[in-house]
């Protein structure tokens, strides 16, 4: 049986939409309601990003430049880390890291399927094998206790995705890397400014990996992206990988990319970077009041289908903080979770 519609599309019964039917029926029009709105965030933020982009052009350092340092400098000190180096994706950004570790043919990276696909074909771009780990029904992200089985000889890391905002459970993950000597690279796209047990995700493992499209928590206007570090030689190797393989100007020392971040990006991120602790609160509540009104509901309406309901959790920012289906007596769910002791999820 047919449940969900179509954008426009009526809800009668054939007969009834024709006037056949014994009972009137109006045509119902479905309109989706917005995620976002970058046109408002834009408004609020006018001035300080037009005076960010005019800084830029009055000093024409348009690919990395004054404005990259400044951000980099920043960003790592609201992750909590020595070192950050900005690139031009979070895609980028997972390659660059993947390279630094020594990453490549032959070698495996234990991952998650349940992931948007930059994740998996990162590890197949330095030519290495992904090794699936299925996720933990309560969270969404590694099952913590499926790795171990996982490894093999040839595991070189773990790569564990903090999706929806919530923080994968990262002791466990560091302390099987450690005795297996494994690297670890956390996916941080969906997670900016989550802590877990007091640090910030991106700070935990060998390297974080960053994504700043425009609909992340905090959003370029475009592309853009970063890898944080405490290693410094994680960092000097990204550095030159991210332009060329240089380590001086027009001195290449190793195979490299052209993954620079734009000097205008990095501008308009140092901007909206000083608003994302009241923007992440504001998340939070906002994500707390939803649980609230759908607790409060959930016995009335209809069971949504498991398809459906993983559709709107890959793509709505507002499920960063939220767990898995809880079933009721009559067998009707909505997404609540509460989250572990020293987790906070960004929402």
């Amino acid at each position: 049986m047919k449940t969900l519609l179509s954008a426009g599309e009526s809800s009668c019964p054939t007969s009834a939409a024709s006037g056949a039917g014994a009972f009137a029926c109006q045509p119902v029009k479905l309109n989706m309601i917005p995620l976002l709105d970058l046109h408002a965030q834009y408004r609020e933020l006018k001035p300080e990003i037009d005076a960010a982009i005019a800084r830029v052009f009055e000093n024409s350092q348009f690919i990395l430049g004054q404005e990259t340092e400044a951000f980099e400098e920043e960003f790592a000190a609201y992750c909590g880390v020595d070192y950050a180096v900005g690139v031009n994706s979070g895609t980028s950004a997972l390659h660059l890291a993947l390279l630094a570790a020594g990453i490549g043919p032959g070698d495996e990276v234990i991952t998650v399927p349940f992931t948007f696909f930059a994740t998996v074909a990162t590890i197949l771009y330095t030519g290495a094998t992904p090794v699936y780990v299925d996720i933990d029904a309560g969270t969404f992200n590694i099952d913590v206790r499926q790795i171990e089985a996982a490894i093999t000889e040839r595991t070189r890391a773990i790569l564990p995705v903090h999706l929806y905002g919530q923080p994968a459970d990262m002791d466990p993950i560091m302390d099987l890397a450690r005795r297996h000597k494994l690297v670890v690279i956390e996916d941080v796209a969906q997670a900016h400014g989550a802590e877990y047990h007091g640090r910030r995700t991106g700070s935990i493992g060998d390297m974080g990996c960053f994504s700043f499209y425009p609909t992340k928590n905090l959003g370029a206007a475009g592309e853009g992206g970063l890898v944080t570090t405490n290693n410094p030689e994680y960092a000097r190797t990204i550095r030159s990988l991210r332009s060329w393989g240089e380590e001086h100007r027009y001195y290449p020392v190793r195979k490299g990319y052209n993954y620079r971040l734009a000097g205008l990006q990095a501008a308009i991120l140092r901007v909206k970077l000083s608003r994302l602790e009241p923007w992440t609160e504001a998340r939070r509540t906002l994500a707390a009041e939803y649980d609230r009104l759908l607790e409060a509901v959930r016995t009335a309406v209809a069971p949504v289908p498991e398809e459906y309901l993983m559709a709107i959790m890959a793509h709505n920012p507002m499920f960063a903080s939220v767990p898995p289906r809880a079933a009721n007596d009559n067998g009707t769910a909505w997404p609540l979770i509460p989250f572990p002791d020293g987790w906070h999820a960004a929402c």
